[in-house]
């Protein structure tokens, strides 16, 4: 029989089921796999006696796509899906994407921009008076006011421009619990204001328990320097033990509250979520147009850990995950795994052990769990805290045994690896296990820069610290004796980022003796502290005046200087050199960059050489011609 959640009124009725009890709109195809939050939400609730029926990607242009079910008994939950809409449809140049990873076939088009928007909408306008509850990652980075780089511009709370009832923030299971169980006891849906990690809307301030009230809308929209004062207060108050309610005021259209962060969730609690009866495939109903591409990518990769304490400030973890690490018990991811190699599909390889962060495996440091995170400092950053744990011996256990299952090969680590947290363990057996067993020939790590001050606002560590790394990766190889590379991403146009630090990474890269395939351009997306910075050229923790790489021409310079090896970019690194001052950079040396234009400097440079050269063309060019005659 078919275990995957209903999707259709036949497969409801299968089950003997008169109506369910939620109906789940997604705008990600249906895949029933616990890297997928849809899936998770939709089997806890599941587990807990919930009927819940899934419409995933349902057409927005059509009223009856999101009457499948008809009314549910206890309300709708919408999730634009396991990614943002619009990083999903956009490059950072704003082009439009030609592939959806999470539609059947890689299909562009299944969804709306904001689905998260249009679907509250398209539910409001046929079930007027049915709860509806936001969730996932678009959502929760627009729970308040926020810049929308697509629009360059404030927009509100994505709970007034969708018309629901609440936002179920951050990754949701036990907000969804309560709010699923105050809708059972009857409790109105206007009524429930006290759940941690929800957001709700309110005439006035009388829910919120000593809220702090943030600038208004109105005050956002006008004062960038009031926008970067609320950021900062909401970038401290993301934590669940310290963390106070936060009120936004929308003049007529009364407050948008946010409570608190919900508990992390403990480790029985994430062997209790990783353990439900997932199907861990997409619904059959996709066999025939090609699958799911995104699936493929994680079918065979074992979450170990939620939440990051790493802090990179271009990253919206802190707002959406946490800085609270949470972690799966050994027994339970081996569980997992047994069960991944029962797949036909499995050829015994694990493609990564991780999360977030992947060599991440408890909190930071030993007070986390009881009174959180701090408020006003990094756990790694400017520098590894003294009250850190930097400690790998339990990562390194959990691998080994699941090196040991029978049918695995090999097992990979392809999240990201945290060098300078691997740097402040004295130990480095796991980065000789590293070495040893769980990279092939290369690994990529992402110091994102190589220039401090780039570093500074990106929330990364000094440069020398990724160079000690680099010393300490080569003496695991030679230990374990391979031949193996660490292959760095780096990032273009970041805040403090201007033309004579993207020339420095252009020397970098020159240096290292390759060019990169793909180079990143900063991507300001919702709810990060470099995102602030970009829209408001202040750090908003610092007050401090940030320069801006904001001008799209002077973007593609920085870009084209990560490859300035490529004839296409020849004009615009030209143009970049100049800008910063160095045409030293130019010339015939080893360390230059370009050569001088034909015609030019050239002339002089090769005047020795340029007899010698054309006679052997001439000679060449008279052996051709009594051939061809």
């Amino acid at each position: 029989m078919n275990r995957f959640l209903p999707v259709t009124q036949q497969e409801m009725r299968a089950r003997g089921w008169e109506q369910v009890d939620f109906v789940y709109v997604t705008g990600d195809a249906y895949i029933d796999h616990p890297s997928f939050g849809p899936a998770i939400i939709s089997r806890l609730l599941e587990s807990r006696g919930y009927r819940v029926g899934m419409i995933p990607q349902p057409d927005w242009r059509k009223k009856e796509s999101i009457q499948v079910f008809g009314k549910p008994r206890l309300g709708f939950l919408v999730s634009a899906g396991n990614m943002d809409s619009m990083v999903n449809h956009y490059t950072v140049s704003k082009k439009r994407r030609h592939k959806d990873s999470y539609s059947p076939g890689g299909k562009m088009g299944l969804r709306p921009d904001m689905p998260t928007i249009v679907y509250s909408n398209l539910i409001r306008q046929t079930y007027r008076h049915a709860p509806v509850i936001l969730g996932g990652i678009e959502a929760s980075l627009r729970r308040l006011a926020h810049y929308d780089y697509w629009e360059d511009k404030i927009r509100r709370s994505v709970l007034l421009d969708s018309g629901a009832d609440i936002i179920s923030y951050g990754m949701g299971e036990h907000s969804i619990l309560e709010i699923a169980e105050a809708l059972e006891s009857g409790l109105p849906v206007e009524e429930i204001t006290y759940v941690p990690g929800t957001v709700y809307r309110s005439k006035n301030l009388s829910p919120a328990y000593e809220p702090i009230v943030l600038p208004s809308f109105e005050t956002l929209q006008e004062d960038k320097n009031a926008y970067a004062e609320s950021f900062a207060i909401q970038y401290k108050n993301t934590d669940p033990f310290t963390a106070r309610p936060l009120a936004e005021n929308y003049g007529t259209r009364g407050y948008v509250i946010q409570n608190p962060p919900a508990k992390p969730l403990s480790t029985q609690e994430m062997d209790d979520i990783y353990g439900l009866p997932y199907e861990r495939s997409w619904h059959p109903m996709y066999d025939q147009r090609g699958g799911i591409p995104a699936l493929e990518e994680v079918r065979f990769s074992l979450t170990s850990n939620r939440g990051c304490f790493g802090g990179c400030n271009f990253c919206a973890l802190t707002f959406h995950q946490g800085r609270i690490l949470q972690a799966r018990s050994h027994e339970s991811i081996l569980e997992e795994a047994k069960l991944m190699t029962e797949d036909p599909h499995f050829k015994g390889y694990i493609h990564d052990v991780g999360g977030p962060t992947a060599d991440f495996r408890q909190p930071s440091c030993e007070k986390q769990l009881t009174k959180g995170v701090c408020t006003n400092r990094q756990c790694l950053f400017p520098k590894p805290c003294k009250n850190l744990v930097a400690d790998h011996r339990d990562y390194v256990a959990l691998l080994e045994k699941l090196r040991k299952i029978p049918e695995v090969k090999k097992v990979f680590i392809r999240s990201g690896v945290r060098f300078d947290y691997v740097m402040a363990d004295r130990s480095r057996e796991f980065l000789y296990e590293l070495a040893e067993h769980h990279i092939s020939g290369q690994l990529r790590v992402a110091p994102e820069h190589v220039s401090d001050q780039v570093l500074h606002y990106m929330g990364k560590p000094e440069h020398r610290v990724y160079e000690e790394f680099l010393k300490a990766f080569d003496k695991a190889n030679k230990r374990t004796g391979k031949k193996q590379f660490a292959v760095p991403y780096f990032m273009s146009s970041h805040p403090g980022c201007t033309m004579k630090e993207a020339v420095k990474l252009a020397e970098y890269v020159r240096d290292l003796g390759f060019t990169p395939e793909q180079v990143q351009d900063f991507y300001p997306t919702p709810s990060t502290l470099s995102t602030c910075m970009y829209y408001t050229g202040i750090h908003p923790l610092t007050k401090e005046p940030v320069y801006i790489p904001k001008d799209p021409h002077e973007k593609e310079i920085q870009r084209a200087l990560m490859q300035y090896k490529n004839p296409a970019n020849r004009k615009l690194v030209l143009e970049g050199l100049m800008r910063a001052d160095r045409m030293d950079l130019v010339g015939y040396g080893p360390k230059c960059l370009l050569r001088p234009e034909k015609g030019q400097g050239e002339r002089k440079e090769r005047a020795a050489d340029g007899q010698k050269g054309r006679r052997k063309r001439k000679t060449i060019r008279n052996i051709h011609g009594k051939k061809h005659k």
